[in-house]
């Protein structure tokens, strides 16, 4: 039990009094921090939100990988453990000072001045410190976190593949940038304060049962009344609150979705602005927006609703905690039993034993989203993990050859397109992809490539940057124009006359005086433009194959000839694999494949090019 501190002798009983009780609530706050610690390890291990947690964080956190973020927040969990420290010392420096006003002493006054003077810079540097270390381990978490995730996503080409999973991911672009910082910054906060609040408890209970008195009740005196009044209270009010509150969880994980979406179709509006003022959509498009965002709205107002009947429960509940303590303790200030210096620690500890029980009660909604938050993180994780399980062809680095063996492309509903292909390639040979519409022709490529889930069998190629895939709509990244050019290569300012060569020798020499510029270039070139821009890349990179589907789709025909004539001229060793439609193609391949969409194939060979 904590001794209750007097002011006779005012400054001599006030620093003995606060001597005794910091020794205990030190011990009693340090096993408090050790045990909750022990608790939450268990609990990660043990729940589902544990192990989501341990899923994302785990390795980060791991001393086998490094031991300055275990470190770091450990110094975290001792700064929290200060704060504690510091609204003891408060709570008591309450007491003596109005104790001091009370009884009318001027130097016991100015003595709590200069200690109210040395606590509140003590509480100033504690504040500022923990703020600058709190923000350097969230951005070194979400750096790393940002990392991982981008890499997973971009393994296996999951961040493509994905969308043959039977339930995609839905917006990866915000689990990525909003998901990730939220998770980050919820992680810290609500451990933290989670850790806060538990020795919050622990030491003003200690004070609050120093100062508390027997109360009756119904003819039967309750010893400490206090202590046990206000466990009770706050105890029926979480529950309260918790029931209250369990459908935000739900609605959190929608908002999130529901905003994602109605982003994604603004995007995709801008991405397409011209082919919808082509077609004069603005309507339609108007229409599926507004859709949209009704869906968005109306979870916004279910969260409204819900959080009217969750906050105003939880006002009502902390109003009411204000007055209690002063309706328990008036009887023993009015009749001399205790000081103005002790009703006001009283109400100081009472709010602060409130708030430290309240903590998951006033969180839930934080705790809600933060639920919300772990399950769209996860849920990226296990679907791009889904995503590499899904078959593939077995593709085997091939640096002087296009070798395809029993090559089997179906539908997604299990149409066969292409049955037990077999085609060898050899440096300098070209082969010509012909079929009607919907034949497979790209799905083919797609197999090739590998990314194709229905296909089986084996193709050997040349791989990563000897391969370069050029498709009707060219993929201009973003960056300069020296960017566009060399990609998926990098340029630099050393390599601008080779640069300016290769747009010359396609027909863009306009451009080489912009290579520096940044700008969105797949809105400012046309098609055709963009089409040149790809065979500039390819002469550029100077691949062992190139795999063209309709590449020369919107150009004329003498452009198109032009194109392939340097290719074959420039590059005689270089692979081609073409998909298109016209007869003057023919003449640039020594090989043709043609296909019907029932699974035959014909193979025939002709002339090289000249």
């Amino acid at each position: 039990m904590l001794p209750t501190p007097r002011m006779n002798s005012m400054q001599m009983d006030w620093s003995k009094a606060l001597q005794e009780s910091l020794s205990w609530l030190a011990a009693a706050s340090l096993i408090t921090g050790f045990a909750f610690a022990a608790a939450a390890a268990l609990a990660i291990r043990c729940t589902v939100w544990g192990r989501q947690f341990w899923q994302l964080a785990g390795p980060y956190l791991h001393p086998r990988r490094d031991w300055r973020p275990l470190a770091v927040f450990a110094l975290l969990l001792l700064l929290a453990l200060v704060s504690v420290r510091m609204d003891v010392l408060f709570s008591f420096w309450y007491n003596g000072f109005y104790s001091a006003l009370q009884d009318l002493d001027s130097r016991a006054f100015w003595h709590f001045i200069a200690i109210f003077t040395v606590l509140a810079c003590i509480h100033v540097l504690r504040a500022l410190l923990n703020f600058y270390v709190t923000q350097a381990f969230a951005i070194r978490w979400r750096v790393w976190l940002n990392d991982r995730l981008t890499a997973d996503w971009m393994r296996g080409d999951a961040y493509y593949r994905s969308q043959f999973l039977a339930e995609p991911v839905d917006n990866p672009d915000q689990r990525l940038e909003l998901d990730v910082k939220a998770f980050v910054t919820n992680s810290i906060s609500l451990a933290l304060g989670a850790v806060s609040a538990v020795v919050s408890l622990v030491a003003f209970t200690g004070i609050l049962w120093g100062l508390s008195a027997p109360l009756a009740v119904a003819g039967v005196e309750v010893p400490r009344a206090m202590v046990f009044a206000v466990y009770a209270y706050v105890c029926v009010a979480t529950l309260v609150a918790f029931r209250l509150g369990r459908p935000l969880i739900r609605l959190n994980f929608f908002n999130e979705k529901l905003t994602a979406n109605f982003r994604y179709a603004l995007v995709r509006l801008r991405e397409y602005a011209e082919n919808v003022a082509f077609y004069q959509g603005a309507a339609i498009e108007q229409h599926t927006l507004r859709t949209r965002f009704a869906e968005l709205i109306a979870n916004a107002w279910a969260m409204v609703y819900r959080s009217l009947k969750f906050d105003g429960f939880n006002l009502a509940v902390s109003q009411g905690a204000v007055i209690f303590p002063f309706l328990l303790q008036a009887p023993r200030f009015f009749s001399g039993a205790i000081k103005l210096g002790d009703v006001m620690q009283t109400s100081q500890a009472f709010g602060q034993v409130q708030d430290a029980l309240s903590f998951f009660r006033t969180s839930y909604d934080s705790f809600a989203q933060y639920r919300a938050t772990l399950e769209r993180l996860c849920g990226f994780l296990d679907a791009n993990t889904q995503t590499r399980e899904l078959p593939q062809v077995i593709l085997r680095e091939q640096p002087d050859a296009l070798d395809i063996d029993g090559l089997q492309v179906r539908r997604p509903d299990g149409h066969h397109l292409l049955d037990s292909l077999q085609l060898q390639l050899r440096p300098g040979q070209a082969l010509l992809i012909k079929g009607p519409s919907g034949s497979g022709k790209t799905t083919l490529l797609r197999s090739i490539a590998g990314l194709w889930p229905y296909a089986e069998g084996a193709v050997g190629r040349p791989c990563g940057h000897q391969a370069l895939f050029l498709s009707q709509r060219p993929y201009l990244p973003l960056g300069d124009l020296r960017t566009a050019i060399a990609y998926p290569a990098e340029a630099s300012p050393q390599d601008d006359a080779r640069l300016r060569q290769v747009l010359g020798r396609v027909s863009l020499s306009h451009l080489g005086a912009k290579l520096d510029v940044t700008q969105d270039w797949s809105r400012i070139l046309s098609i055709g433009e963009q089409q040149r821009l790809a065979f500039a890349r390819v002469l550029f990179n100077r691949p062992a194959i190139v795999f063209l589907d309709e590449s020369t789709s919107a150009m004329d025909e003498g452009l198109e000839h032009a194109l392939y004539t340097l290719l074959r001229e420039e590059m005689h060793s270089t692979m081609l694999v073409s998909v298109g439609h016209r007869s003057t193609l023919a003449a640039f391949h020594t090989h043709c494949l043609q296909i019907d969409a029932k699974g035959s194939w014909t193979l025939s060979q002709g002339q090289p090019p000249a």
